[in-house]
């Protein structure tokens, strides 16, 4: 039989390996969490890059003066491959309730306006020039973050926006092919797209309330994002009389065109998703700061 003294010993290993235990699993905890924002913060950045060159692409090379059109269209992708992927079980989604849409609306409409002054931004706008300008949202969704949820930032964030706004400055002055026009929906789209950074984080923890489940995963918010846009897009699209353009356009009858802009939808689904993704494990300032010279 054992003694007291073994018994002892064996308590005290015993507490001691469970110690152990929780300390090595808040140190992966840790880990995975700073891995994740890092991670998801460079698929955004991947996605977003190769959003813009697509774009620039058809609005420019193609010469599309269709660009609400085009929005709508890569949001239509976007929803036929979550809808495909939740048919098929590989992901869950939430089901669209009203109360949730009702919840949902206000950001959508942000977004809609954000992705429509960067199409029209991009058609007058350099791709360099449109990066560069965008530095501007980042100091404005600070501003926005400082007065809304009360975040204090550091100095050293202040002078990193601080040097981006003088790089905007001096990359206007020094732009030889200055478009008003263009500048005008740029300068637009940095507000819009400050407001939806600050909107959508917390939109995002309101929605939860009114789903089945009590959460709402990236999948959920992409389906409901591009899902939502699809009326308002079609509405807009009458609005600006497109639909005389895409009548009369040859550009729907290149096979080379159609598979541009499928491309491009299929980047705007990953834009939506990794967009939320980095989102959830960031606030809007670093949202921004680390995405700058994206999209979406």
């Amino acid at each position: 039989m054992k003694s007291s003294t073994d018994d002892e010993h064996d308590e005290e290993n015993v507490k001691l390996l469970e110690k152990s235990r929780e300390r090595g699993s808040r140190n992966g905890r840790v880990v995975k969490v700073h891995n994740q924002a890092l991670l998801s913060g460079l698929a955004y950045c991947l996605s977003s890059c190769g959003m813009i060159l697509v774009n620039k692409f058809v609005l420019s090379s193609y010469d599309f003066n269709a660009g609400i059109s085009l929005m709508v269209y890569q949001n239509f992708i976007s929803v036929i491959i979550v809808s495909v992927l939740s048919l098929l079980g590989l992901v869950s989604t939430e089901p669209l309730t009203w109360r949730l849409i009702k919840v949902w609306l206000p950001v959508n409409v942000i977004f809609v306006g954000m992705l429509i002054t960067s199409m029209f931004s991009l058609k007058y706008i350099n791709v360099a020039m449109v990066t560069v300008l965008k530095n501007v949202t980042n100091v404005i969704t600070a501003v926005g973050e400082m007065y809304l949820f009360k975040k204090q930032h550091e100095g050293r964030v202040w002078g990193a926006l601080f040097l981006m706004i003088i790089s905007a400055i001096t990359g206007g002055i020094t732009d030889l092919s200055f478009n008003a026009t263009g500048y005008a929906w740029q300068t637009l789209n940095c507000f819009l797209t400050a407001s939806y950074s600050l909107t959508l984080r917390r939109v995002m923890d309101t929605a939860k309330q009114y789903t089945k489940s009590g959460n709402l995963n990236e999948f959920s918010m992409v389906l409901l994002n591009n899902t939502l846009s699809l009326p308002l897009g079609i509405f807009l699209i009458v609005v600006f009389n497109e639909v005389d353009y895409l009548l009369t356009t040859p550009l729907l009858r290149l096979p080379s065109f159609w598979l541009v802009m499928t491309f491009s939808g299929i980047l705007g689904l990953a834009i939506s998703f990794t967009s939320m993704w980095f989102l959830h494990q960031t606030g809007a300032t670093t949202y921004r700061t680390f995405s700058r010279s994206t999209f979406r």
